[in-house]
C-alpha cells in the first residue's frame, strides 16, 4: 500500500529498554515529528533490571532499589523531548548475563518468551497504529549481544509477519502490512573511526581513541548501510532525550565527548538498513519515506 495524499506518514521505532531510543536513531524520529509526521516509540521492556549508570546519581536516595518508576519517568521525559508517542509492551527486562558459564535467563523474563506469542501484542499494536515504516535490531543487535536485544529482532520481524497475515486474526483488527523495515545502525566503526580522527586533528582527547585499538586487530564487521538521514539539525532534540534518561547518561560521559560542531561536520547522519520493502526504491536512500510520499 502506497499513503493517500491526505495521510499523514507513520514511523515506528521499536526498542529493547527505556534509552534506547535516545541512543538509536533519535535524530531522525526528531526530524520526522518536525516535517509532520506520526511517530511512535515501542518500548518492549521496563528496564528494570539495569542499574544506575550515571556515577553522579549513585548515592542519591532517589536512584536506590528498584528503578522501575524511576525508568518510566525517563521514558515519558525523552518522548517529550522528541516529540513522540509512546507505547510500553510491559515485558520484563531479562538483564545482561555475566560469568562463565554464563547464567540462565531469569524465568519469565522477555528474552525467554516464545517469540510468536511475544509477538502478539505488537502485531495487534502495528494494526492499530499502522506505521508506514517500522525500525528495529539486526539479527545480532549491531554486535550488541544482550539478550533483549535478540529477542527484540524476532519478535519485530515476527509481529510485523503477523500483522499483514490476513489469516492471523486474533484480535480481529485489520491486518496492516508495513510498507519498509529498517535496522538501525548507529554504532558503525566508520563513524567512530572518523570522529576520532576530526577530534585528534583539532587537537581534542577522542573518547574512541582506546576502543579503537583494542578492537583494531579483531576482523571488521560489515554492516550494510542503505540509507543515510541527515539529521545535525536534531541533535539537541537527541541529546535532550538522552540526558532525560538521568539513570543511564552521564551528562559529561561519552555521549557528549565530541563537540557537536566536530560531529555535525564530521557525521551529520543517522544511518538504518533497510531490510524489507514492500515499494520499489533505488539504493542509497536519503530518506526513510522513500517511494511512500
Amino acid at each position: 500500500m502506497v499513503n493517500a495524499p491526505d495521510r499523514r506518514l507513520r514511523l515506528m521505532a521499536v526498542h529493547a529498554h527505556p534509552d534506547d531510543e535516545a541512543s538509536k536513531g533519535a535524530a531522525t524520529m526528531a526530524k520526522y515529528v518536525h516535517e509532520g509526521a506520526t511517530v511512535m516509540v515501542v518500548t518492549m521492556t521496563g528496564g528494570e533490571r539495569g542499574s544506575v549508570l550515571n556515577p553522579k546519581l549513585l548515592d542519591d536516595p532517589a536512584y536506590q532499589g528498584d528503578l522501575t518508576d524511576v525508568r518510566r519517568a525517563e521514558m515519558a521525559a525523552s518522548a517529550a523531548a522528541l516529540g513522540v508517542e509512546h507505547r510500553w509492551m510491559g515485558y520484563v527486562d531479562s538483564g545482561l548475563p555475566e560469568g562463565d558459564p554464563l547464567p540462565p535467563l531469569p524465568k519469565g523474563s522477555f528474552a525467554t518468551l516464545d517469540p510468536a506469542e511475544a509477538a502478539e501484542p505488537l502485531a495487534a499494536l502495528i494494526r492499530e497504529f499502522k506505521p508506514d515504516v517500522l525500525t528495529t535490531y539486526d539479527p545480532s543487535s549491531d554486535g550488541y549481544a544482550h539478550p533483549d536485544h535478540i529477542q527484540t529482532h524476532i519478535v519485530s520481524v515476527q509481529a510485523v509477519a503477523q500483522a499483514g497475515d490476513p489469516d492471523y486474526a486474533p484480535h480481529g483488527v485489520r491486518p496492516w502490512a508495513v510498507s519498509k523495515v529498517y535496522y538501525d545502525r548507529g554504532f558503525s566503526l566508520a563513524r567512530s573511526r572518523a570522529l576520532d580522527q576530526a577530534m585528534k586533528a583539532r587537537g581534542l582527547e577522542s573518547p574512541f581513541g582506546e576502543w579503537l585499538e583494542r578492537h583494531a586487530h579483531r576482523p571488521e564487521r560489515v554492516q550494510p548501510v542503505t540509507t543515510r538521514i541527515e539529521v545535525a539539525e536534531y541533535f539537541p532534540q537527541r541529546d535532550a532525550a538522552l540526558r532525560a534518561h538521568a539513570s543511564q547518561i552521564d551528562p559529561d560521559g561519552w555521549f557528549f565527548a565530541v563537540p557537536r560542531d566536530i560531529e555535525a561536520q564530521v557525521w551529520p547522519w543517522e544511518e538504518f538498513e533497510l531490510a524489507h520493502s514492500r515499494v520499489e526504491v533505488d539504493i542509497p536512500e536519503t530518506d526513510l519515506f522513500t517511494g511512500l510520499r
